[in-house]
């Protein structure tokens, strides 16, 4: 499973630029919609299109590796 860093991103953005920075604002400049910016940064295993990923990545001014992280996830035997 993925695990999107979106909150530690703008965290760290916002902490650099000594202001305040929304998911709107980042809709906004990368032009992907504020509820799937939301659905990544909070509901776990959320997919997107690599588009996404690639605009995340310029605006953030960052890797993939920073903007997202691969969680194990134990696949459960139905037998």
């Amino acid at each position: 499973m993925l695990r999107f860093k979106l909150k530690e991103l703008l965290a760290e953005k916002s902490f650099q630029e000594d202001r305040r920075i929304t998911m709107v604002e980042v809709s906004e400049k990368t032009g992907i919609n504020r509820i799937t910016l939301s659905k990544m940064a909070n509901q776990k295993g959320y997919s997107t299109v690599t588009d996404n990923l690639d605009k995340l990545c310029a605006y953030f001014d960052c890797t993939l590796s920073d903007l997202a992280e691969y969680i194990p996830v134990a696949v459960q035997d139905n037998q």
